[in-house]
């Protein structure tokens, strides 16, 4: 082992120490438990996210520092109750490496990426013994992902659309029965369908919708803001402004390419 190594080593028993003290010696951390603070580690996930899509190295250090403490932090809660430790959590993670890289690790063959993804999840969907492929998929990701993540499951027995021209009738079809909804509960069911045609519809354009919409909601933000920035020029508040006014403010903020 060298050096390099067992520096990274001390510096992780060193966290697993500073975390295991805090639990003992801090009324706050003491008090926490797995639920109260699972919230934290989506927070944490998604500036983690923001990080990387900003490529700012020093904010990835900070966020994958906050994401490892988690791990641990949630880890040394089971600890403390004797169910298992960070230990039990790295053993389990390092044989699930080696058993679903048989092309790294065994004597399998695997040429491409692509080949590589269908041999993991293969070997996952036999590991949990799923009965189907659509087994598995968190309930609590975002709705958006899911759709995806359902939709490239599907995909991968055949059961997709054709052509882009499909997708488009499909689309508008659910816009239609969205007119004709009389309930409300109608409507939230067509509005459902709705998003997962226009999901399918960025897949087909190979176009990340989640992306998209992030983009999207950027591009609202901006436009809003000019027109906050506009009224306030002007001497105004927004609630004093006719949605005519704003309108053309949002059109001029679009036309500035915002």
């Amino acid at each position: 082992m060298d050096n390099s190594c067992r520096e990274e080593g001390k510096n992780f028993q060193k966290l697993v120490d500073i975390v295991a003290r805090l639990r003992k010696e801090c009324p706050w951390d003491r008090e926490q438990t797995n639920q109260s603070i699972k919230n934290n580690l989506i927070e944490e996930a998604y500036e983690l996210l923001e990080a990387i899509e900003q490529n700012d190295d020093e904010a990835m250090i900070e966020e994958l520092g906050d994401v490892l403490l988690q791990v641990v932090f949630h880890s040394q809660i089971k600890k403390d109750k004797g169910k298992f430790d960070i230990n039990d959590v790295i053993n389990h993670l390092i044989e699930k490496l080696i058993r679903r890289h048989p092309h790294v690790f065994g004597e399998k063959e695997s040429k491409s990426a692509e080949e590589v993804l269908k041999q993991w999840h293969k070997i996952k969907q036999k590991e949990k013994n799923r009965e189907s492929i659509l087994d598995g998929i968190p309930k609590r990701m975002p709705a958006l992902l899911r759709a995806v993540k359902v939709q490239n499951r599907a995909r991968k027995v055949g059961f997709d659309w054709q052509n882009m021209d499909q997708v488009m009738e499909k689309l508008e079809e659910e816009i239609r029965e969205f007119k004709e909804a009389k309930t409300p509960e109608e409507k939230k069911h067509e509005l459902g369908d709705i998003l997962i045609a226009a999901t399918n519809l960025g897949r087909f354009s190979d176009i990340d919708p989640e992306e998209a919409l992030h983009e999207a909601t950027d591009r609202m933000i901006e436009r809003f803001q000019y027109i906050e920035q506009k009224a306030k020029e002007q001497g105004k508040e927004l609630e004093e402004m006719s949605l005519e006014d704003m309108d053309k403010l949002w059109e001029e903020a679009k036309g500035k390419g915002l």
